[in-house]
């Protein structure tokens, strides 16, 4: 039993499994503040009172919340980087990298985008009213008044966005991201099937650490900070 307890240490050791989920680590917090950016522009088109904007918002929404986002990774490295040559970094291993992020982020900002214009449904119709009453426009008005009410109203729905985010950066090896989680616990397993249960069990424990905490303080925040009515 110990002997078997020591050669999963050293298997862990050898492969770098803390590197591994810091590299998802890495992938979920870039992918989430492009994603913030991007959506919160998408949620300004979706309730904008021009009609095309709305449209192309709404587009946007659709495509690629319907697109699987194993589709978006492949086309990033075989589209983006292969096809056009567009390249975002120097060496491979930054340039797949960046080439995942901006994948996460043009998928989940479609998320972003619904999670935040729920949280415009939140705010009471008067006050939008109010703020044209008072000579305001539709950027100033949503800058001051709708959106710090919206993202408060929406911190829910953005937690559950986020912790989704975080699974799918595994989705990162289809981008040739090799030195994540996914792409790590299958080489494990396969040169070491002996060790095939506890290598999952550390995996699966080790995003439990990860998802647990971010729901817990999204929902507290959600509490603290939803807006009274």
């Amino acid at each position: 039993m110990n002997d078997h307890l020591s050669g999963l240490g050293a298997l862990l050791l050898q492969y770098d499994v803390l590197g591994a989920f810091w590299t998802n680590i890495q992938l979920t917090f870039w992918g989430a503040l492009f994603a913030l950016a991007l959506g919160t522009l998408l949620a300004l088109m979706r309730i904008s009172p021009i009609v095309s904007l709305r449209w192309a918002g709404a587009t946007y929404v659709s495509v690629f919340r319907n697109t699987p986002l194993t589709i978006i990774m492949t086309f990033m490295v075989m589209g983006v980087w292969t096809a056009l040559q567009i390249q975002l970094a120097d060496d491979f291993q930054n340039n797949f990298f960046r080439l995942a992020v901006v994948g996460l982020a043009v998928y989940h900002a479609a998320f972003v985008c619904e999670a935040i214009r729920s949280g415009v449904n939140t705010v009471p119709l008067g006050q939008a009213e109010a703020a044209r009453a008072i000579g305001l426009s539709f950027l100033p008005a949503a800058r001051l008044i709708i959106l710090p009410q919206a993202f408060r109203g929406a911190i829910a729905p953005l937690g559950n966005t986020l912790i989704a985010l975080l699974k799918n950066s595994t989705v990162a090896a289809a981008a040739s991201v090799s030195w994540e989680t996914s792409s790590t616990m299958k080489t494990m397993i396969e040169f070491n099937p002996n060790y095939l249960w506890e290598i999952f069990a550390v995996f699966a424990i080790g995003y439990v650490i990860l998802v647990i905490p971010i729901g817990l303080l999204t929902t507290s925040l959600s509490r603290r900070l939803a807006v009274k009515r």
